[in-house]
């Protein structure tokens, strides 16, 4: 996983060529899987339509289960969304990964800490403005100083804490996922035909562990973005 990322500069910023790749091609296939799912709508569901109402499904009771439906409605296709965008993500980078001339070109884009933390910027950022929107920004702002003023630097503090983790937890651990592959698929193969041999199990059983990971946190970071926003949102907090 020591590979250098393709990088290039354009009007005075640096872009990651990978991270544009990866993110244009996670984004490509959630949206074809939402047409596809949606191309032939019918009372009876079978096929793709059947999958993404379970996946409908399970994000509404995800936001039950976080805020009333009165205020979580309006989220749900966010989480619908997020869900399968960062499951998708989680999974490009497990089959196999692309090095070209020295630079990785194919990988997971939430394997890297910039992605996430994005997304995590954008999550935090939104729960700020349902706040404001749709409590007031007097009522909105007299929450960072309940029940008593003192505790305003904690929860600026708070805010700053959720955001590395939301964005921090995700990256670790697919990340974490990706590196242990290429170990057993790269360092054993080298060492001898047995090597290889034996890295063939040891990869499959991890990567059958990291599917299981990815999942778990693309769940997570969806749980997680609902229960923020209901902390915004929900005039019972």
């Amino acid at each position: 996983m020591n590979h250098e990322a393709p990088l290039v500069e354009f009007l005075g910023l640096t872009f990651n060529l990978a991270n544009v790749l990866m993110i244009t091609v996670a984004s490509a296939i959630v949206f074809i899987i939402a047409v596809i799912s949606t191309r032939k709508l019918a009372l009876k569901p079978t096929g793709m339509q059947n999958f993404f109402e379970w996946v409908m499904d399970f994000v509404k009771n995800l936001i039950n289960s976080a805020m009333d439906w009165k205020d979580g409605g309006r989220f749900h296709v966010l989480g619908i969304t997020l869900i399968m965008y960062i499951f998708v993500s989680n999974m490009l980078g497990l089959p196999f990964s692309v090095v070209i001339d020295g630079k990785l070109w194919w990988k997971s884009p939430t394997a890297d800490p910039v992605v996430t933390l994005t997304l995590a910027v954008m999550i935090v950022g939104l729960s700020h403005y349902y706040g404001v929107k749709l409590k007031g920004t007097k009522e909105y702002g007299k929450g960072f100083f309940s029940p008593m003023a003192f505790l305003f630097p904690l929860k600026i503090i708070e805010e700053f804490a959720n955001t590395l983790t939301l964005g921090l937890r995700l990256y670790g651990n697919i990340y974490a996922g990706e590196l242990l592959l290429s170990l057993l698929a790269g360092s054993l193969a080298k060492i001898s035909i047995l090597g290889f041999i034996a890295a063939i199990p040891l990869t499959l059983v991890w990567q059958g562990f990291s599917i299981f990971v990815g999942s778990i946190q693309a769940f997570i970071f969806t749980m997680l973005t609902m229960v923020y926003l209901s902390h915004k949102v929900s005039h019972d907090h």
